[in-house]
């Protein structure tokens, strides 16, 4: 007989998917986004609480609903090798490319950017992101209690702290947001912006990889029935998402309100130590910094256990666990040294052709019901998807490297051609128009699969 879970498993399970994705980019994108969107903060906040929130909740879902083991099986519905892959891409992604070598980055520029004569910041950012990850390379080898005591200690510590700060913004604004000007690149369109900009905290893409955790844990508490898995999974979820989407709420008009005193930052993470230093003073911004570095330290040490485990997983033959940390350790020290605004800059363009193939997956999982979990569907889906998010990659690419590639014309052609391009969503009608056409196939039993 299944168990059923009790009000308090459901908090731990949603405490524990909150943990798993409250990183470096929840912090700092929507401080950033706010001093961007100043007066049209709602429209741009709605938006990226879709992608940041509401897409990374399917995510888990959809893992709670298709029954697979693991984002491969998942993938791999459209072909093996296709998901051999996607997983790789997106665990890359997630991992030491992009997301790990932020975790220094992030606990830098709110620990000692502001404090540093701006020639010694290249040296200092060496040091920091060597002692940084020496740690997360000794505690990837050597599991260790430290994860469980931060996340016990000072996981809560640094939401309390986050609070206070939050509190101070509302009860002592630096600004008033409504009276604060408009960037250029939010003057229009301030909806698709924050949309876009939620591409950047990568938690859609984290979903696929920790949405497999959660239902694990939901099965160790006795819970064996697909649908009831399902149904504890969207409670669970709701529970963090909906913390997540206050906690960005809140840091958008925070970041809003800053431009009373500041001037935009170039990244959030120098918007944070700012406002902190501001609220604060000097200790108590130091206080925080410590706590996020801590905090970006946790999860520096998962991702880098979890890509390695996920690899060795994929990859029997290739390399054991302990090359693959030292590996993914080595590659996300020597990204992280690019700097925080390089990193994220580097980012967007893979971000851009994942998040179409990653959006259409979680959705595809989530309606298989409704054509038996044919493989075909998932197929002409992302056939008609894939080269749209190849064009977003491309547009979103240094001017230079297009202009070396000869694709300006092709760009051109798909922002006067296509619907929604040149907002960065044209990949939206051709997936739809892919799924009819496999949903049309599907009926055929002859040549569904």
């Amino acid at each position: 007989m299944d168990n059923k879970l009790s009000n308090k498993e459901y908090i731990y399970i949603g405490s524990m998917l909150f943990g798993l994705f409250f990183g470096a980019g929840n912090l700092i994108f929507p401080v950033h986004m706010g001093q961007l969107a100043g007066q049209n903060l709602i429209p741009a906040m709605l938006g990226f609480i879709v992608t940041a929130v509401g897409l990374p909740f399917l995510g888990i879902v959809a893992m709670g609903l298709s029954g697979k083991e693991s984002l491969l099986e998942m993938a791999s519905k459209i072909h093996p090798k296709y998901g051999v892959f996607f997983t790789s891409a997106l665990y890359l992604t997630i991992g030491p490319f992009f997301a790990t070598p932020r975790t220094a980055t992030v606990s830098f520029e709110a620990a000692f950017a502001p404090y540093l004569d701006p020639s010694l910041a290249k040296m200092a950012l060496f040091f920091f992101s060597l002692i940084f990850f020496t740690a997360v390379l000794w505690f990837s080898l050597k599991p260790s209690e430290i994860l469980k005591w931060v996340g016990k200690v000072l996981n809560p510590i640094f939401l309390v702290f986050l609070s206070v700060l939050i509190l101070f913004g509302f009860f002592a604004p630096m600004g008033t947001a409504g009276e604060i000007p408009v960037d250029a690149s939010y003057q229009t369109g301030a909806f698709f912006k924050g949309f876009l900009e939620g591409y950047n905290t990568m938690d859609a893409l984290a979903s696929l990889a920790f949405g497999i955790i959660v239902v694990t844990t939901i099965q160790g508490l006795g819970v064996t029935k697909p649908t009831a898995i399902a149904k504890d999974t969207i409670k669970s979820g709701l529970i963090s998402m909906l913390l997540m989407a206050v906690i960005y709420g809140s840091l958008v008009y925070l970041g809003a309100t800053s431009r009373g005193i500041f001037e935009i930052s170039d990244n959030g993470g120098i918007a944070l130590a700012q406002i902190s230093n501001a609220y604060f003073g000097i200790f108590g911004a130091i206080v925080f910094a410590i706590i996020i570095t801590v905090a970006c330290l946790k999860t520096a040490i998962g991702l880098v256990t979890a890509i390695s485990e996920t690899f060795v997983h994929m990859f029997p033959n290739s390399l054991d666990y302990k090359k693959y940390v030292y590996l993914f350790t080595a590659i996300s020290f020597g990204l992280a040294n690019l700097g925080l605004s390089q990193i994220i800059a580097f980012s967007i363009p893979v971000l851009m052709f994942l998040y179409p193939l990653s959006i259409t997956l979680i959705l595809l999982s989530i309606t298989s019901n409704l054509y038996n979990d044919r493989a075909i569907v998932y197929q002409m889906t992302t056939l008609f998807t894939l080269p749209f998010a190849i064009v977003d990659f491309l547009k979103a690419l240094p001017q230079g490297l297009k202009d070396g590639a000869g694709m300006n014309g092709i760009i051109a052609w798909t922002d006067s051609a296509i619907p929604l391009s040149d907002i960065g969503m044209g990949w939206l009608i051709p997936s739809m128009i892919g799924f009819a056409i496999g949903l049309a196939i599907s009926k055929n039993n002859k040549f569904a699969s």
